[in-house]
């Protein structure tokens, strides 16, 4: 069943995210006399909100901010400035090989994921079954991680990572690479969890992909949203500006 929230499960207000253009001497800078670093704007007076069940997907140009925003949602990068609210069980999927311990084996490595996701032992073992099928990794799955292909990575990051029936599953586009009959088993599951009123919060490049799974589109530039609103709408303005 899916959990009931009263207000919004992800609210953005006034998100402003500035990284440093030199990341070098640290807290030794003012005590040598130095200036503070540059820095570059990577997200600018960004606010919406994500209600239950919605699927957004995030578009815009390379550099637009697409990526930078998954990783503020999910906790990895903080903010400079204004307030991210997210409830509920996250799954990210993107930047596949952290996390792995490269010289365990894919079995292995379900267990520490497991865990680090929040499931018990006992529940690692009663699914762990499912998540080797579904990344069809066959007797792969006893190699050391360290062996595998990107394509490998991605199947064993998305199988773990979705077995955990998440409330909001941020993906990045990257977790389409591998062969082109994984990435139709994805996008299925991610239907599933979907149907279970989960969110979705999804980048790509890719316009039919996102007409397929989206319900809504948010267009990024230079770190600001142009727009947001319908699949179709958003879509064919972005796709006008970019002709």
């Amino acid at each position: 069943m899916s959990r009931i929230f009263e207000v919004p499960p992800i609210q953005v207000h006034d998100l402003v995210l500035d990284y440093p253009m030199e990341m070098s001497l640290g807290i030794m800078r003012p005590l040598l006399g130095r200036p503070p670093a540059a820095t570059k704007r990577a997200l600018d007076s960004i606010g919406f909100h994500i209600k239950e069940g919605e699927r957004v997907g995030i578009i815009g140009h390379n550099g637009a901010g697409k990526s930078t925003l998954l990783k503020v949602l999910t906790g990895i990068l903080p903010s400079t400035s204004g307030r991210v609210d997210v409830r509920g069980v996250v799954a990210p999927l993107f930047e596949f090989a952290t996390g792995f311990e490269m010289e365990l084996t894919g079995r292995e490595n379900i267990y520490i994921r497991g865990l680090l996701q929040g499931l018990t032992l006992k529940q690692i073992e009663e699914r762990i079954d499912g998540i080797i099928d579904f990344s069809e990794l066959g007797d792969a799955i006893n190699d050391p991680v360290r062996t595998y292909s990107t394509g490998m990575f991605v199947r064993l990051a998305f199988s773990t990572a979705t077995s955990i029936d998440p409330d909001i599953l941020l993906i990045d586009e990257a977790y389409g690479a591998g062969d082109q009959e994984f990435a139709n088993k994805s996008a299925k599951r991610m239907r599933e969890l979907m149907d279970r009123g989960r969110i979705l919060v999804f980048t790509s490049h890719n316009m039919d992909l996102i007409r397929s799974l989206c319900t809504r589109v948010m267009w990024l530039d230079h770190g600001r949203i142009v727009m947001d609103g319908s699949v179709d709408e958003v879509i064919s303005s972005y796709l006008k500006a970019n002709a």
